[in-house]
């Protein structure tokens, strides 16, 4: 008698988790887009909350330091100043650079990598824990933009469009 030994496919590949999280980045895109110019940088429906345009920078910076470290085990702290900019045209074109990024570089991850701890600015995390938190950043942060869009009297796009 043969047995055949089978391993449990995956609940999700690089790919698939890939393709999750540049949809999360095209739906936020999206926010972005939807604000009118003057609002971006300026509008709070809570004050002290910070403008989306500031989040937004801010989900910037955090997808790119687990990008980066992702491909090179080094996690560096932000310069939270950096990125502050207040120019829609600007924050976009970075969005978009680190987009292609991610689409050119994620599959170099080393998969192991995934599940060793790492020294992140905020903590000991897995690498995996480390994308899962950049991706419900992204989530808590676009929530507070739809917030704002309503305040304004802006539909936001449909969050099950991405």
């Amino acid at each position: 008698m043969t047995h055949t030994i089978t391993t449990p496919a995956p609940i999700v590949t690089p790919e698939g988790f890939l393709t999750h999280w540049q949809g999360h980045r095209r739906l936020t895109r999206r926010v972005i887009e939807a604000f009118p110019e003057d609002q971006l940088f300026t509008f709070t429906a809570a004050p002290p909350m910070r403008p989306f345009g500031t989040l937004a920078w801010e989900i910037h910076q955090v997808s790119e330091l687990t990008l980066d470290g992702l491909l090179t085990g080094t996690w560096t702290e932000p310069d939270w100043r950096r990125g502050t900019g207040t120019d829609r045209a600007e924050l976009l074109a970075e969005w978009d650079a680190l987009s292609t990024r991610l689409e050119e570089n994620f599959a170099a991850v080393d998969p192991a990598f995934f599940g060793q701890q790492h020294a992140l600015p905020w903590g000991q995390m897995s690498g995996w824990a480390a994308t899962i938190y950049t991706i419900d950043n992204e989530i808590h942060h676009r929530g507070q933009g739809y917030v704002y869009l309503r305040a304004l009297g802006i539909e936001p796009p449909a969050f099950y469009e991405r």
